[in-house]
């Protein structure tokens, strides 16, 4: 074990390379690394459970750096304990384009980066989803395989963030014991002291919703150690409150807003070192400080070791099994499965709100993947996400599949990002589309990190009927297609929802699946090779070779099918091209896109939401409808006529480019 002079060292080594990076750059988060370099340093040097000769090792602690913009924190450590990917030339090379060390922790870039943070509250959010998964898997696996903790650093910032409140108050229910969180307690933020903004007693707050609680010197490594120790034997999620000052070291700027974001400068720099007692160059870490960090990293080998060999000498189906879903591949007989649904679909023609076939296809998925693990925002009901192999994850039953996240969407969101981001599992949700604006930032982190994420977002229209416009989605689902890596389904029929799903379930990125509340008719009657929707977009209906194309998704897909007689009546052929995935659609060849679009005389789209993603497959001269205004209280079949999508408007916008 280090002695006291040594352990310091090595929390200094964390704050030179910190000040020197941000130095170099220009640009970046000096104060957080300087102020919580003894809580990382026995963190990761006493503590925490991880091999950095295997970093995808299953059973490791996760670390979450909620405070994302104190990013140098996070590589000076990788970098010192030796992680193979992070080198010095990296930490050199700090913010710039092309680096592994972004300005903040980018999943993906680097080994040891276990979630995107950045966007303040989003870390900690994750941390749930992480706690939970472990849960979750050590209840279906047991503990001599599953058996491991989620650490998280966050800030006055993240603990101001209303996603923190759903976060704390969710993992307080579910008494996720295993979760530990360490405030960077230094009441500073952008703006000056936190007290210019905020009262909150956060320890009253945490122990309000279930969590134990620490309050420790952040700077006394001896007592930091005592906590995190502490924090293991909770049968409840642990917050320490670690106070520390920001800047830790600099003279003039050390305590105040003004080393947060930005370089200390060549002077208050050297003066912090003298400080410090740092004597080395920039970027030069002394032999004897880096020889005991790179220990430290091989400290959990044997661990690693240990469980390797329970792993081996588990039953071989459940070895299998665990292996199998840490991979996330699909089981045998998952394509034959779907297929045999789909041909009971077509022959039984079901007339149902696509909210009701995507949950009768989840009861044919969730026989076949056991690693989904599903959920609603309070809606159960209404989203139809529950199935009979359902049955709640709760404080007391960790078997359950079902996590009721109660009216919070954000946090159902981000905690869905960790559960998908620890490995083991595949995670779906559900509420009302509109309130995807709730959820937005944590999809848009699904996106930026390409996890399998299954949104299932129902009443996906003014089709929701009475509800009136606070609940009518009307410009959600074009500005959920402007988010790059993100597919947006919105099937027309049961068929097509369930294709939807398998899609979703096979993609390596998140899904939304926008489904109705009103029922809508079979469309899809007739068996046929391979998945249609797979391709964006196809012929669902009329003459594939007519110069009349019809652009439709979900329940209006049928509207359109209805004009074809009305316009066939008077002399004009036209076929319906169903678009269940713009994104899909626009990743086919131009030859396929040619093949279902043509070279029309006429083009219409109709949608129950507003224009704006359908202008490339317009062009100038295509007509639109849908909604051009909020939506209004009525019935649904009211609705549809006050607002114009009706199969004789589509007629109307074919003549009128005859």
């Amino acid at each position: 074990m280090p002695n006291s002079k040594t352990a310091k060292d090595m929390a200094n080594a964390i704050r030179s390379l910190a000040m020197d990076a941000v130095e170099k750059a220009n640009s970046g988060h000096p104060g957080l690394p300087m102020g919580v370099a003894d809580i990382a340093t026995v963190l990761f040097t006493k503590v925490m459970k991880f091999d950095p000769a295997d970093p995808h090792w299953p059973d490791r602690d996760r670390f979450i750096l909620s405070a994302g913009h104190g990013s140098m924190l996070l590589y000076a450590s990788l970098y010192l304990l030796g992680y193979n990917d992070m080198s010095i030339e990296d930490i050199k090379n700090f913010r710039q384009l092309g680096s592994k060390t972004a300005g903040h922790p980018e999943y993906g870039h680097a080994e040891g980066i276990e979630t995107t943070t950045g966007p303040l509250g989003q870390g900690i959010a994750n941390s749930v989803g992480f706690a939970i998964a472990e849960q979750k898997l050590a209840a279906e696996f047991g503990t001599d395989i599953v058996d491991h903790r989620t650490w998280v650093i966050a800030g006055d910032g993240c603990l101001m963030e209303g996603i923190s409140q759903e976060a704390i108050s969710l993992a307080g229910h579910l008494k996720l014991n295993k979760l530990t969180v360490i405030w960077d307690n230094n009441n500073i933020t952008i703006d000056g002291r936190v007290s210019n903004a905020d009262s909150t007693d956060q320890i009253a707050r945490f122990k309000a919703v279930g969590w134990n609680t620490i309050e420790v010197d952040g700077l006394d490594q001896d007592a930091v150690e005592r906590a995190l120790v502490a924090s293991k034997s909770s049968d409840k999620p642990t917050l320490i409150a670690a106070k520390t000052i920001i800047g830790f070291g600099a003279p003039k700027k050390a305590d105040s807003h003004s080393v947060h974001g930005s370089p200390l400068g060549a002077e208050e720099l050297a003066a912090a070192k003298v400080n410090l007692g740092i004597t080395y160059p920039a970027f030069e870490i002394p032999a004897p400080i880096l020889e005991a960090w790179r220990a430290a990293g091989t400290r959990s080998a044997n661990l690693r070791g240990a469980w390797e060999g329970r792993l081996a000498a588990a039953d071989a189906a459940k070895r299998a099994e665990f292996v199998r879903r840490i991979d996330g591949k699909l089981p045998a007989g998952w394509n034959a499965t779907i297929e045999a649904f789909k041909a009971k679909l077509i022959a039984d023609k079901p007339k149902v709100a696509s909210r009701k076939s995507s949950q009768m296809a989840l009861e044919v998925i969730n026989k076949v993947l056991p690693e989904t693990i599903g959920g609603s925002a309070d809606l159960t009901g209404s989203n139809l996400t529950n199935t009979p192999e359902t049955l709640p994850f709760t404080a007391e039953d960790r078997t359950g599949r079902y996590l009721r996240y109660g009216i919070r969407e954000h946090e159902m969101a981000a905690a869905m990002n960790g559960i998908a981001l620890h490995k083991g599992l595949i995670p779906y949700g559900g509420t009302f589309l509109v309130f995807t604006d709730y959820a937005r930032p944590a999809i848009r982190l699904s996106a930026l990190m390409g996890q399998k994420v299954i949104y299932v977002m129902t009443h996906d229209s003014i089709g929701l009927g009475e509800d009136g416009p606070t609940h009518q989605p009307v410009e959600h689902v074009s500005t959920l297609r402007a988010i790059p890596g993100l597919l947006v389904f919105r099937p027309a029929d049961a068929v097509e929802t369930l294709e939807c799903w398998q899609l979703a379930i096979e993609a390596d990125k998140p899904s939304i699946l926008a489904l109705s509340r009103q029922n809508l008719p079979a469309l899809r009657t007739e068996a046929v090779e391979g998945n249609l929707s797979s391709k964006g977009a196809y012929v669902i209906a009329g003459d594939k070779s007519a110069d009349v194309v019809i652009f439709a998704t979900g329940s209006e897909v049928a509207i359109a099918v209805g004009a074809l007689d009305l316009l066939k009546a008077e002399g004009i052929a036209a076929k319906v091209v169903s678009v269940p995935s713009m994104e899909l659609f626009n990743a086919q060849s131009q030859a396929y896109r040619d093949s279902v679009i043509g070279t029309p005389r006429a083009k219409v789209a109709i949608e129950a939401g507003i224009e704006m993603s359908w202008s490339k497959l317009l062009g100038d001269k295509g007509r639109f409808i849908g909604m051009h205004s909020f939506g209004a209280s009525g019935p649904i079949e009211k609705l549809y006529e006050h607002f114009g999508i009706t199969s004789q408007a589509v007629v109307e916008a074919v003549k009128a480019q005859l």
